[in-house]
């Protein structure tokens, strides 16, 4: 067998575009011949999803799935990301969203979600790769999230669907404790509502990330000498805006969107009483909306490009 060095994975590299370790083994299935190598990698697609792999996926799908078991109740959510809007439109990208959610009840990452196995025998990282091979545009499972509760619900809550459980925004709310299952899980979704519009940053107080804060004190800051506060009680001030800021942000300290006279944390200690639960509450919440965190490059639009491509101004 050849000796396969590292100037010849290098080299396939540079001319396929494909990563280190898949080079390597088209070399190893190929004795080193670097032309069958490239061939090799384009039957299984992956020259072809390479070339697309620094296109901007900001479109596409969260999807969200549910179940219940001996254990208790678990939820996921994950976004799987497309170029364009048209693509999360079809159905075959829309399902495999779907079965991407369902094998994220059972993996506790993003990573081991790439790894898992489909009914297929392929990896998802496999079929997200002939994905892109077969559709020609990039794609990537980007985010993955998970809620259980060995006692209570886990609600879930998609907004603006395309199809059952997959759309632009995927809420899970877990409510731990006991009571009615029906009530709890129909509380769980109106809370996953309102967290779908007013996307909090935190459940309680404690757990609100304290860069999030500094971020806002010194935007409060600069704002309270731009209008002239005095320097003496500008500090006191701030305090009071900081303070009014977490309640803006912590979803326990919210108002409910449906009944803003109660908060969210008196919205499950209403309901507890209610469903005479003594221990009933608020467990955690993921909220997941499609391109968040992704800086999409905005391009000349399609009758510019044509013009600039006939020679036109």
């Amino acid at each position: 067998m050849a000796e396969i060095t590292a100037a010849l994975v290098k080299e396939l590299r540079e001319r396929s575009g494909v990563g280190m370790m898949d080079c390597k083994k088209a070399l190893v299935e190929n004795d080193g011949n670097i032309e069958a190598a490239i061939d090799w990698l384009r039957a299984k697609g992956l020259s072809k999803a390479a070339k697309k792999a620094d296109r901007v996926a900001a479109e596409g799908l969260v999807a969200v799935a549910s179940k219940e078991d001996g254990k208790g109740e678990v939820a996921a959510a994950i976004e799987f990301n497309a170029e364009t809007d048209f693509v999360a439109r079809n159905e075959l990208f829309q399902n495999a969203a779907k079965s991407f959610a369902q094998l994220g009840l059972e993996h506790h990452s993003v990573e081991a979600l790439h790894g898992a196995e489909l009914e297929t025998g392929k990896t998802v990282q496999d079929e997200v790769t002939n994905m892109i091979a077969t559709i020609g545009e990039n794609m990537q499972l980007r985010r993955a999230a998970r809620l259980s509760v060995s006692e209570g619900v886990v609600s879930t809550y998609v907004h603006n669907a395309v199809s059952p459980g997959v759309g632009r925004i995927g809420v899970l709310v877990a409510l731990e404790g006991e009571g009615d299952k029906t009530a709890l899980r129909e509380l769980g979704r109106k809370i996953a509502m309102h967290v779908a519009a007013t996307a909090p940053l935190s459940l309680n107080t404690d757990d609100l990330d304290p860069a999030a804060i500094e971020k806002e004190r010194a935007v409060l800051i600069e704002k309270a000498k731009e209008e002239g506060r005095p320097e003496a009680m500008i500090e006191k001030i701030v305090e009071g805006q900081i303070n009014k800021f977490q309640k803006d942000v912590v979803l326990s300290k919210q108002p409910f969107v449906m009944d803003p006279d109660v908060t969210i944390e008196q919205l499950v200690a209403n309901s507890a009483k209610e469903l005479g639960s003594s221990n009933l509450h608020l467990a955690g919440f993921v909220r997941l909306a499609l391109g968040e965190g992704v800086e999409k490059v905005e391009g000349p639009d399609f009758a510019s490009e044509v013009a600039s491509m006939m020679g036109g101004n």
